[in-house]
């Protein structure tokens, strides 16, 4: 039977071989090249070898020949053909800097011919498709920008937070909890020509262009227990407008019953003659959510449903259009509404 004589390996190698062999960080042709010559060494049959670590025989044959003729060496891969790397590490990293630490002068963000022509002047030349490629590469992605909103973690937001929920979860004995909002600038547009109809296979079909009609705005109050909502329409949103809502809120209530209100820092909501006004309506308990936390007002959600039910694909002829539509939404939604099931705890995200 045809056989090899086992490979010699100093203790130098050996020892090369076995951390290639156990490193993490090993890429996996390496890790195979040192398992070859470590097997080798033990005399282990070319097949078994070709078999155990996953090569063909002929690939065996190869590395363990190439550590025979050039030692460790031989295990890495041959200068492989083609065009050499035109653009190295130092214009790679030029590139990296403008990208991630430059402004252009006149653009908000780098483009890639803005890029190849600063490059440029810079004494590199290189396409703006080649940029591309480079960018690309990194995963970099100079045109595009994501945001986020930082709120302070601080002793008075976990308060706010945990007033909030704690009035939804367990709501008081004898009172009316109300969560306050206003919804501005909604516009009342109209498609200039009809909309197509969905058909078997097709969708309704709506044409680009729109007529503006103007834009409306409303105050709505959600009664957290119920989910009902009541709502009016509003020319501005001031604090003239938000204390005629809510004079309007105290007369649909029983006196005998606590309003307990939930809103935000807005301006309407906050200025002198406001608070003026609840200072001489103590039945009014104000419950003002954490800054940067409008998601923990429940009449957000309402609003949620008004947008995806009504105004996103609602066409308005007129401004009064528009205020009749959403009204008579808000009253049917509160024919059938249901109160949301809150589940959120400040106190134990907190702890």
């Amino acid at each position: 039977m045809w056989s090899v004589d086992p490979l010699e390996l100093t203790i130098e190698e050996r020892d090369e071989l076995e951390r290639r062999e156990r490193a993490q960080t090993t890429a996996h042709r390496d890790r195979q090249r040192a398992e070859v010559v470590l097997l080798g060494a033990d005399g282990v049959p070319g097949s078994h070898i070709a078999y155990q670590v996953g090569l063909s025989k002929q690939a065996v044959c190869k590395w363990r020949r190439r550590f025979l003729d050039y030692g460790l060496d031989g295990l890495d891969d041959a200068p492989r053909s083609g065009r050499p790397l035109v653009y190295g590490p130092t214009e790679r990293l030029v590139l990296m800097a403008k990208v991630t630490e430059e402004h252009p002068q006149v653009s908000s963000q780098w483009s890639h011919s803005e890029l190849a022509t600063a490059m440029g002047e810079a004494g590199i030349g290189i396409s703006a498709s080649q940029i591309g490629r480079i960018l690309a590469a990194d995963d970099v992605k100079p045109h595009r920008v994501d945001g986020w909103l930082t709120r302070k973690d601080t002793p008075e937001f976990w308060e706010r937070a945990a007033d909030v929920c704690g009035l939804y979860l367990s709501p008081p004995e004898n009172a009316v909890v109300l969560s306050i909002d206003e919804k501005t600038g909604i516009q009342a547009k109209s498609r200039k020509h009809p909309t197509q109809p969905v058909r078997s296979g097709q969708p309704a079909r709506r044409e680009f262009e729109y007529v503006r009609h103007g834009t409306a705005s409303l105050v709505a109050a959600m009664d957290v227990a119920t989910g009902k909502v009541m709502a009016t329409d509003i020319d501005h949103n001031n604090s003239v407008t938000f204390i005629a809502f809510l004079e309007e809120i105290e007369s649909s209530i029983e006196d005998s019953l606590a309003i307990h209100i939930v809103m935000d820092n807005g301006s309407s909501h906050t200025s002198k003659a406001t608070r003026a006004w609840l200072a001489d309506h103590p039945r009014f308990v104000v419950h003002h959510t954490p800054a940067h936390a409008s998601w923990l007002n429940q009449v957000e959600a309402f609003f949620s449903i008004l947008t995806r039910k009504l105004l996103r694909r609602g066409e308005f002829e007129s401004r009064q259009d528009l205020v009749d539509k959403m009204l008579t939404f808000i009253d049917h939604h509160s024919t059938t509404a249901e109160p949301f099931k809150w589940s959120y705890d400040a106190k134990r995200a907190a702890a």
